[in-house]
C-alpha cells in the first residue's frame, strides 16, 4: 500500500496527541475515500448534464441570492 506525508498545523498536531486511541491514518484514509465518492458522484451527475458553464454560474447566483435572502430575515 503507498504511504503519502501530509503536513498539519502544529496546533491540531498537539490536539491529536491527545487522542492516542484513535488511528488517525484511518480517520484520514476514510476522509481520503469519502471525499474522492463525493467527487465522483458529482462526475457522473455532470456528465449527464445538458448545462453549460454558464447556466451552471448563472444558477448558482440565483441559490446563492435566495439563500442571503432567506437567512438574512
Amino acid at each position: 500500500m503507498p504511504n503519502m506525508t501530509l503536513s498539519i498545523p502544529e496546533e491540531l498536531h498537539k490536539k491529536m496527541k491527545r487522542h492516542t486511541e484513535l488511528k488517525w491514518s484511518d480517520v484520514a484514509r476514510q476522509a481520503f475515500e469519502k471525499k474522492v465518492d463525493e467527487v465522483e458522484f458529482m462526475e457522473k451527475v455532470l456528465s449527464k448534464s445538458k448545462l453549460d458553464e454558464r447556466d451552471a454560474e448563472r444558477i448558482g447566483h440565483e441559490i446563492k441570492s435566495k439563500m442571503s435572502k432567506r437567512f438574512s430575515r
